[in-house]
């Protein structure tokens, strides 16, 4: 995969700055951020907390709206999009994973994941969601509800809730944060299997240098900015599946 994301950027921010009021005054968020990400992509974003990092992919999704500048995601800019709009673009095309499962605990997991289908409409909702959590190793827990599941067992239901509608972008925020190693290791191994056999365009934070360096390139931020960019390593899925 090229890392020369100029060429046909699937995602492009132009100049963004996010300024938000307090009671000490303005905060300065996001400080002019420019940032391209090519098709397929794998991004990894690090930085120490308050660094902008969460702010930044909660703008790409288009669930934060920036004081200024330009977002443009596959094709569409999403200055002067509804609300409405932009979850409709988000459901068809972004995918999100959360440190926190944000699973819904009356549903099970079947039924979580089939969410996004039934709001799309989709006839097929529940078989291709039994498909995606067969994917990702939880064929034995469909009628589970979320309680009953351990960490790694709701991350992986909150996986392919964000990929059973795949979206050309997955968007991953610490998604291991509420893990122990061994069992983030295995979600990680999992979405990097992911995004390579999909072909999707994945944007990671992750506090961990050595995961991030499992992407095709690293940003660094630090004080609502950019400080660097770096070139990763090539993703090498360990091919986990075993539910943890």
């Amino acid at each position: 995969m090229t890392n020369d994301a100029t060429l046909s950027p699937l995602i492009a921010l132009s100049a963004i700055r996010l300024t938000l009021q307090s009671e000490a005054g303005p905060v300065n968020i996001l400080r002019g951020i420019d940032l391209n990400v090519a098709d397929g992509e794998a991004v990894g974003l690090v930085g120490p907390s308050g660094s902008g990092k969460s702010t930044l992919l909660m703008v790409l999704a288009g669930l934060e709206r920036p004081s200024a500048g330009s977002v443009n995601v596959a094709g569409r800019r999403f200055t002067g999009m509804s609300e409405d709009d932009l979850a409709l673009f988000r459901r068809d095309h972004i995918g999100i994973v959360f440190q926190s499962f944000h699973l819904v605990p009356t549903m099970t997991a079947l039924e979580n994941v089939a969410i996004p289908l039934e709001l799309a409409g989709r006839r097929d909702a529940f078989e291709r969601a039994g498909q995606e959590l067969e994917e990702v190793g939880l064929s034995h827990r469909l009628t589970h509800y979320p309680g009953q599941l351990s960490g790694g067992e709701q991350q992986r239901v909150a996986l392919a809730r964000a990929v059973v509608a795949q979206p050309r972008i997955l968007l991953a925020d610490e998604p291991t944060g509420n893990l122990d190693g061994a069992t983030g290791d295995q979600i990680i191994d999992l979405i990097f299997r992911l995004h390579e056999a999909r072909k999707t365009t994945l944007v990671l934070i992750t506090h961990d240098p050595s995961l991030a360096a499992r992407c095709d390139r690293v940003i660094g931020m630090a004080d609502g900015r950019i400080e660097s960019t770096m070139p990763g390593a090539a993703p090498t899925s360990k091919l986990t599946t075993q539910a943890p």
